[in-house]
């Protein structure tokens, strides 16, 4: 298999260093609200990797950290009245439930930040024993990005972007900064009024880690100082990644990933996501609507993860048909096997094209359009060239981590006059795209036992 790779910015082959086992790292959710289809793209494709990687018989160990401690779980934990630990579980478990929903496969290991303070305190103390950190005015400490030579390979940043050594510790002691605000940056946050019982002792003072110093210390606790694959959304490329590599490689030695996978952004009909335009979409928002995760899972990987996935709601509709043409031709292939024994795909057959999109760069769309090709192909096939076929089809789909809507009966549904109306009505606003009032209507539906399902030139009802 090929990736393309952050770093060197070319398609490199995928090998496990200890020719045994391919381990790679995730960094994961900051457990202070639902996660978003914007997130979920990059846990997705990152879970497609992993499923491509094992079906072509390759071992992993898949590494994903939850961020539990950060400037937004302390903030948002005392608005909410509750502890740290209760906020933060709390959304955890969220999480892993939307993930559960998206057929995402679990961790090997998923660390928690606060679970691992002492490793990361040790870290500290290892970097400012080499000179790579020191202790400021205010009782926080700070990585001296000007020790390290290599600092800004992965975005490449040269030093008139960086502003080397003119830290302002106000903005470098932010977990997030802009590219233009960047200096050392924080490895030790000293103890502020705001973080109320938040804090732990250390050498320097009570005080609790810099967001980014989380990574690397369960990094190094889990796979130690060189491993085989790092990924996120591209949005941490930096400065998070920088920053990773550098306290990692100058605290700890060795080579750090070997490969960068970076997962491009999600738009939401043609724009940012935004709260404030009413498309930021969590999974349950759009269960809601009536889509299915598989159904959000297929748009999702419906665009190759270098370009930015143009996401609406008009796209799951598409992905409603599309699983169900799937699920019907797939069905149709199984009936001709009339009891031919099963068979294990060791080549692909029809399906090769879809295969081969995904070891090459992880061509999800090419997949998708390669198992329609290769179900038009088989088709003709019956008796023990469709069971192979057939198995073919499981892996690649095995791989992408769909699962086919079951066969449905329809069922004449009767709806009365005003729901029909208020429907039609509904219907009529949002082709004049007045999307407040058609929302208003489809909750006046809801309210009333309808669930309203749109598709690209028609809408359906369903009673609740």
């Amino acid at each position: 298999m090929r990736l393309f790779d952050t770093l060197t910015r070319a398609d490199r082959d995928l090998s496990p260093l200890d020719g045994a086992t391919f381990r790679f790292y995730c960094c994961g959710p900051t457990v202070y609200g639902p996660a978003h289809i914007g997130n979920f793209r990059t846990f997705v494709l990152q879970d497609v990797l992993r499923r491509t990687l094992e079906t072509g018989g390759l071992r992993s160990l898949h590494v994903r950290n939850i961020t539990d401690v950060d400037d937004k779980t302390i903030r948002d934990s005392q608005k909410a009245g509750q502890s740290l630990a209760d906020f933060t579980a709390g959304w955890t478990a969220q999480f892993h439930a939307d993930c559960e929903r998206l057929d995402c496969l679990p961790p090997h290991i998923e660390p928690r930040a606060v679970e691992h303070i002492p490793q990361q305190i040790a870290m500290i103390e290892a970097l400012v024993a080499k000179g790579h950190a020191y202790v400021g005015g205010d009782g926080s400490v700070y990585f001296k990005i000007s020790s390290f030579p290599g600092y800004g390979r992965l975005s490449h940043l040269d030093e008139r972007e960086l502003d080397l050594g003119k830290t302002q510790n106000a903005r470098a002691n932010a977990d997030e900064y802009e590219k233009d605000s960047i200096s050392d940056f924080a490895l030790w946050k000293a103890r502020r009024a705001e973080d109320g019982e938040n804090f732990w002792a250390a050498p320097w003072g009570e005080g609790r880690p810099g967001w980014h110093l989380e990574c690397s210390a369960m990094i190094q606790e889990y796979l130690g100082e060189s491993f085989d694959l790092h990924s996120g959304g591209v949005d941490l490329v930096f400065p998070h990644h920088e920053n990773e590599i550098a306290q990692s490689q100058c605290a700890c030695g060795g080579n750090f990933a070997a490969h960068w996978f970076h997962i491009t952004h999600l738009l939401v009909d043609g724009g940012k996501m935004s709260k404030s335009l009413g498309n930021l979409y969590t999974l349950q928002d759009l269960a809601d609507r009536g889509f299915s995760p598989m159904e959000v899972r297929y748009v999702l990987l419906g665009g190759h993860y270098r370009k930015p996935l143009n996401f609406t709601l008009d796209s799951l509709s598409g992905a409603r048909e599309a699983l169900s043409k799937i699920a019907r031709a797939t069905r149709q292939l199984a009936a001709r096997i009339e009891g031919t024994p099963r068979f294990d795909a060791v080549e692909f057959g029809p399906f090769q094209a879809a295969w081969d999109s995904l070891q090459n760069d992880l061509n999800t769309p090419g997949a998708l359009g390669g198992i329609f090709t290769g179900l038009r192909e088989a088709s003709t096939l019956s008796g023990e060239a469709a069971a192979k076929a057939l198995a073919a089809l499981n892996r690649v789909l095995r791989a992408l981590g769909l699962t086919l809507p079951e066969e449905t009966t329809t069922e004449t549904i009767e709806v009365p006059v005003a729901i029909q109306a208020l429907a039609d009505e509904r219907w009529q606003l949002r082709l004049a795209k007045n999307w407040a009032k058609s929302d208003e209507l489809r909750a006046a539906l809801a309210a009333q036992g309808w669930l309203v399902k749109d598709a690209k030139d028609s809408y359906s009802l369903t009673p609740i």
